[in-house]
């Protein structure tokens, strides 16, 4: 890294990829916060709609190997149900695999489900999609084109999750494809991402934000105020100092909800010590950009991770006109050497995780369906905070003298 910082502690934490150790540099150690319940669970079901439970237990997934590894076992050990999400499903190779951990699933009797995005499935080959169908599978297309708002362009469901039994969950930003696995001629090494496995009420709370876009995908969604009423008494009054960890409110993204955009800003006014976030896409709102700089004003250690090779090269020339007058504001932001860096990703305090499908941009935040798993949880939140150090040892820091800094 080019900035000399002060010494930091040693975060002894490692996710399922075994990280190195790496030294933590914070710009300041402020002394933990304490756990407020009450304002994690009842700020989320207030400002994002978010059912929240507590009671679960978590693993955070390392890039797309070791995610597909967990989710093939999850698949395999399937005993009634699995719904699958995903916005790119591919017919390559790794798409193979599922599908043929999918057919052996309905082969012993468990029924299957799955939601694919008709944009992010283009590309895939039609024999490929009915030997699913044939197999017993079912399958639905999202918004496929038609005389409609958009003419059906517009909004995606960009979301990825997995969910068996009703019971176990994985949701991240890992679609179904070689890039995660760096087997494409197109990209030099696997794609960097991140997603979680949730075992517990929250998988629930996952199976039901599938099962509504099950129903959206074939134009049968139910309209109404069910979304004030769904276990809020559950959601409003966990309290991390007595509740079984971890605490988990899941997000889910609508058009013009702006839910994850309330859920940033409503972190970024409580952090007391930092905020990290790795964003693949990162064109973010004027709103959302002055929380983070008035964050970083009050002294908090705001960061930014984006990719520097990105497959959209346009997206990251948009980013670029962001850095100066973040860097002037004191956000310090990095940019990832290797392959792409596809991650979506924030933590907040060492306490605040979340993994999901949201970019920070007009699509991701105001016009797609997203899913994102927000966290309360220390152990985790350690484990978060060295993950994205070990990235940013793969990174370059971006300065006022860098040539990437608009005149």
């Amino acid at each position: 890294m080019n900035r000399s910082t002060t010494p930091g502690t040693r975060t002894e934490a490692r996710d399922s990829a075994s990280l190195p150790e790496v030294e933590s540099p914070l710009v300041e150690q402020r002394p933990d916060t304490p756990a407020e319940g009450p304002a994690f669970a009842r700020g989320l079901w207030r400002i994002a709609a978010a059912d929240v439970s507590s009671g679960n237990a978590v693993t955070l997934l390392h890039d797309g190997p070791r995610t597909y590894e967990v989710m093939l076992e999850m698949i395999a050990a399937a005993r009634e149900s699995v719904v699958l999400e995903s916005y790119i499903f591919r017919s390559d190779a790794t798409g193979q695999r599922f599908a043929g951990a999918l057919i052996e699933a309905v082969e012993r009797g468990v029924k299957v489900r799955l939601l694919t995005d008709w944009i992010g499935m283009r590309g895939i080959r039609y024999s490929f999609v009915a030997g699913l169908r044939r197999a017993g599978i079912e399958h639905r297309v999202f918004n496929t084109p038609g005389l409609r708002a958009w003419l059906g362009f517009v909004p995606r469901d960009h979301r990825k999750l997995l969910v068996v039994d009703g019971q176990i969950g994985v949701t991240g930003g890992v679609g179904i494809g070689d890039e995660w696995m760096g087997a494409t001629a197109r990209h030099r090494g696997h794609w960097r991402d991140t997603a979680v496995r949730i075992e517990g009420p929250a998988a629930r709370d996952m199976q039901s934000a599938f099962d509504t876009m099950w129903e959206r995908a074939r134009k049968k969604e139910r309209r109404g105020s069910h979304r004030l009423t769904r276990r809020i008494a559950r959601g409003a009054h966990l309290d991390p100092a007595t509740a079984e960890p971890a605490l988990i409110g899941i997000v889910e993204g609508e058009p013009f909800r702006m839910r994850i955009a309330r859920a940033l800003q409503m972190q970024a006014i409580s952090a007391e010590r930092s905020i990290w976030i790795a964003n693949a896409y990162f064109v973010p709102s004027w709103s959302e950009i002055e929380a983070l700089m008035g964050a970083a004003r009050d002294g908090v250690d705001v960061r930014i991770l984006v990719p520097q090779r990105n497959d959209h090269p346009w997206v990251t020339l948009l980013t670029r006109r962001y850095y100066r007058r973040l860097l002037t504001n004191g956000v310090r932001i990095w940019e990832y050497k290797g392959a792409m860096m596809h991650a979506k990703t924030s933590v907040v305090d060492g306490r605040w995780v979340r993994v999901g499908s949201t970019d920070f941009n007009p699509l991701g935040v105001a016009i797609n369906y997203e899913l994102d798993a927000v966290i309360e949880d220390q152990t985790l939140g350690a484990q978060a905070e060295a993950m994205f150090l070990a990235d940013l040892e793969r990174s370059k820091e971006i300065t006022m003298r860098s040539r990437k800094v608009g005149r």
